[in-house]
């Protein structure tokens, strides 16, 4: 079954996250993914994921799930509406240090080829627990940023 859901975005809606940004991202270990159902009704979990360019990747990893992996609402979600949400943010108690990253994009579930195996490797070289886990037999979500903005300094 193809789980690939959306056609390679126009050059023209990519977004291009900044230096700053993209070091924030990249430094932070969670973030939060926010899908919605066909009914708009939404769905928030928090993932581990790696940036790689413009793309944020985000395992089904073999944690405990309720569902297989294809059946997770997130999954679901994803296939009846890719517009999503990633939130990366940083709170302190110094509020002066209170920053976040939103990043909204076009998810698709990948289950092979180059870039699925491009963000296994990409996701066990950030997170020591994935190289005991069968990442390469696992969906992947992709997010193709479409916007991105920032609050706070980074």
């Amino acid at each position: 079954m193809l789980l690939e859901t959306f056609a390679t975005l126009p050059a023209s809606l990519l977004v291009t996250v900044s230096n700053k940004e993209k070091a924030f991202i990249r430094a932070s270990r969670v973030a939060h993914l926010a899908t919605t159902d066909k009914n708009g009704h939404p769905h928030i979990v928090p993932i581990c994921y790696v940036l790689d360019r413009e793309d944020l990747y985000s395992p089904i990893d073999e944690k405990p799930k309720r569902s297989a992996p294809l059946r997770l609402k997130r999954i679901r979600n994803i296939l009846t509406n890719p517009h999503v949400s990633v939130v990366v943010d940083r709170y302190e108690d110094d509020w002066t240090r209170l920053a976040y990253v939103l990043v909204r994009g076009k998810a698709q579930v990948l289950t092979r080829g180059g870039k699925h195996k491009r963000a296994v490797a990409l996701l066990r070289k950030k997170y020591p627990q994935y190289r005991a886990m069968a990442l390469h037999q696992r969906p992947i979500i992709r997010i193709t940023s479409t916007h991105c903005n920032s609050w706070g300094t980074l």
